[in-house]
């Protein structure tokens, strides 16, 4: 029986990736690219996928891809297209570079849906992950208004939104790392192999 979760899971695969010096969501980890492990994580918890990002290779993957509508703009734009393309009310929104988060994880965003926020993020180490969210479909109009502005901040988006923000345990950390560099990916793979 498969039940409606009324939930679109969102990919943000569309940055420069120049610390990484290669396609990020592309990165094997375990023998996967990092884009593969997180459709995995996300598979269970929603109706559709989508890939922001216009490089054609992600359309290996075989689910939706969608481009920026506003080109150059940063992770608001792709969030904002992203959003747009959506056929849901409560959207996940993971950038490409977070290969160890778990389905589990996931779950404690989506426990909140109903409440009435626009976002719900997690925070680590006293940092909030805007990048790792629930994001409510109407955050679209609010996107475009400062994409309008020049404005490209992702944090000047939450700040202007309503926010509830869910502190990562200690033992959840790695699951919301970005792997942002080569040395960053090294240190996860000693750890995994450890």
């Amino acid at each position: 029986m498969n039940i409606k979760k009324n939930i679109t899971g969102i990919i943000l695969a569309g940055g420069k990736s120049s610390r990484m010096r290669t396609e990020k969501g592309l990165v094997l980890l375990d023998g996967k690219p990092f884009v593969q492990l997180i459709i995995e994580a996300l598979e269970p918890l929603v109706d559709e996928l989508i890939i922001v990002s216009s490089n054609v290779v992600y359309d290996t993957f075989n689910i939706k891809r969608v481009e920026d509508i506003i080109t150059d703009s940063g992770p608001i734009a792709g969030l904002h297209s992203g959003l747009t393309h959506s056929k849901t009310k409560n959207n996940l929104v993971l950038s490409c570079d977070v290969p160890l988060l778990r389905t589990s994880l996931l779950k404690k965003l989506i426990a909140h849906k109903e409440d009435d926020y626009d976002i719900i993020q997690f925070e680590a180490k006293g940092k909030t992950i805007p990048l790792i969210a629930l994001y409510q479909k109407r955050c679209k109009e609010k996107c475009l208004e400062l994409l309008n502005n020049d404005e490209r901040r992702l944090r000047k988006l939450v700040s202007q939104l309503h926010v509830k923000t869910i502190p990562v345990l200690h033992e959840e950390y790695d699951q919301v790392r970005n792997m942002n560099t080569i040395k960053d990916l090294k240190e996860i793979t000693n750890a995994i192999d450890h």
